[in-house]
């Protein structure tokens, strides 16, 4: 019966040298991006669509790596956020002025930007200090394994990853980028403006004329924005959203339609959705918007067509609020500067 004794010393040893190689076993597992049979048929397609050499992918692949924090990340995105705790994120006294910073810096570029794409200035510039804080956070993961994680082992979103995936491959090899070296957000999203690779491809613009269509360029940024809001049909000067004032609950009925304006304005009052007088003149639709201001407290907004325009940025009529008052507060701002000079 003595030799029992050793029995938990030699667990002792054994244990940690088991558990280090199932954790190795599964670090490689997760690394190996290249042997997983999903991941070799998307190398055949990418390579049989566009003309990538399959070995060259093969190996490309064989160093990526799963990101779990993305996988993290993407389960609680801030838009998950009530609304009065949104907002603070956002409307701060940094970005409103670190907004004013980054207008005064790039004026030319702005004021060009919004003549060529009929984009008010202030959007141009609210955009990109939401995304990336004016270009102080453009984001730590790399794109390829972000992309990678996100296509093949989120599966709630994995085709639209995997095709954002196909287009990063594209994008590289069109602008000469190293896929290995980009970095960006959990999302894949690049550059100061942050684009995904598909709508880099197709909005991204080359607007300081280096021949070179560079989204971590605040120049390129500027006009890329801009020219990405013209195509979704933003209207220079437009309203973006007026607050309105509620009575009752008949407004539940009102349909709704995502951030899409499908409320006509004759429906309104008869539903107890009061605005301000004349904000509705020339309207026809709107959409109405509900926001949470903390416990048992609403606001209430109505949309027009250039705040489904921010939409088309990001979907989450938080974000496009935020854009909204981000916007307006940065204008306001810049302009008492300018009087005060």
């Amino acid at each position: 019966m003595k030799p029992l004794r050793f029995i938990p010393l030699l667990a002792a040893l054994l244990v940690p040298l088991l558990m280090a190689g199932a954790g190795r076993a599964e670090s490689e597992s997760e690394a190996d991006y290249a042997q997983r049979p999903e991941v070799q048929a998307f190398i055949e397609h990418v390579s049989r669509k566009h003309g990538f050499d399959p070995a060259e992918l093969r190996e490309l692949f064989a160093g990526v790596r799963q990101q779990k924090s993305i996988l993290r990340a993407i389960a609680k995105p801030a838009e998950a956020k009530p609304w009065y705790q949104y907002r603070r994120i956002f409307l701060t006294p940094e970005r409103i002025q670190g907004g004013v910073a980054f207008w005064d810096e790039h004026a030319a570029a702005i004021e060009r930007a919004s003549q060529e794409f009929g984009v008010d200035p202030q959007i141009i510039v609210a955009i990109i200090g939401v995304e990336t804080l004016y270009g102080r956070r453009t984001g730590r993961y790399p794109v390829l394994d972000a992309l990678a994680t996100l296509g093949f082992d989120y599966p709630k979103r994995g085709r639209f990853f995997r095709g954002e995936l196909e287009e990063f491959l594209l994008l590289t090899r069109e602008e000469r980028m190293d896929p290995k070296a980009i970095k960006g957000s959990y999302a894949g999203a690049m550059g100061i403006g942050q684009f995904i690779p598909s709508s880099y491809r197709a909005y991204a613009v080359d607007f300081d004329g280096d021949g070179r269509r560079d989204l971590w360029d605040p120049e390129d940024a500027i006009g890329s924005v801009a020219h990405y809001f013209e195509r979704h049909g933003w209207i220079r000067g437009g309203p973006v959203a007026v607050k309105a004032r509620v009575e009752g609950d008949d407004y539940r009925k009102l349909p709704r339609k995502g951030a899409k304006p499908v409320v006509p304005v004759a429906m309104l009052e008869r539903h107890g959705v009061h605005p301000p007088s004349g904000a509705l003149d020339g309207v026809s639709k709107v959409v109405f918007l509900e926001y949470d201001q903390g416990p048992a407290r609403k606001e209430y907004w109505l949309g027009f067509d250039n705040f489904y325009v921010i939409t088309r940025y990001n979907r989450s009529p938080l974000y496009a609020m935020a854009v909204y008052q981000l916007s307006g507060e940065i204008a306001k701002a810049r302009a008492k500067q300018a009087r005060a000079r």
